[in-house]
């Protein structure tokens, strides 16, 4: 009844969270979506988003991939329902709060093939020894990414992380041209190194760089 009940008024349930404060799972035409109290974290705009970046990457030749901020889990479901993708995801995910919901309320629960760290994102690259052939990076606390992860350090991690001929998706942010020397901040950082592609404006609102290792 609440799902039929969605397609006339959508129905909210609220979650604190110590991390983003209000999460909110929404029956939205039949289908529910996790947001926080200003953007879209899951199953809406931001999986559209996503899904044009998955399209620039060739994942028929990805072993492996990290996705560093799971949220609910909506870029893993594309992965192996729209993309067909059966190989092997490492999520890392800081917010304890939304690993819970991502299970009980999108079916999103580690397995064989899906591994699910609770942790920072920032910390796990540095640390990591693991080379992946996609890193996935969507780190939002409400509509802004930590300004850490727009930083030399983290990209350069992130960088070290990628086997040779890999890729990256970054989700950078919504409306950029406010803050123009982040986009070429953070391309630089990644240097020569990389083959980038700047998609702006995609689904209307967040920029991605798509980047792919140049063989060494």
């Amino acid at each position: 009844m609440k799902k039929l009940f969605s397609y006339i008024w959508p129905t909210t349930r609220r979650f604190p969270s110590a991390i983003n404060g209000t999460l909110e799972v929404t029956y939205v035409n039949g289908k529910k979506v996790l947001d926080t109290e200003n953007a879209n974290y899951s199953y809406g705009s931001l999986q559209k988003i996503l899904e044009i970046g998955l399209t620039k990457v060739d994942l028929n030749a990805v072993e492996n991939i990290l996705l560093l901020g799971m949220g609910g889990g909506s870029v893993i479901h594309s992965l192996q329902n729209t993309f067909e993708y059966s190989k092997n995801i490492v999520a890392v995910e800081i917010d304890p709060e939304v690993i819970k919901l991502a299970k009980e309320e999108f079916g999103i629960t580690s397995s064989k093939k899906l591994q699910i760290i609770e942790g920072d994102a920032f910390q796990f690259v540095k640390n990591s020894t693991e080379k992946f052939q996609l890193i996935i990076i969507d780190l939002f606390i409400d509509t802004n990414v930590p300004p850490i992860f727009y930083g030399k350090e983290f990209c350069e991690n992130v960088a070290n992380s990628i086997q040779s001929n890999g890729s990256f998706i970054f989700n950078v942010g919504m409306n950029l041209k406010k803050n123009s020397n982040t986009l070429e901040s953070v391309t630089s950082y990644f240097g020569d190194n990389f083959k980038l592609q700047i998609l702006p404006k995609v689904n209307g609102t967040n920029t991605l760089i798509v980047g792919q290792k140049l063989m060494q």
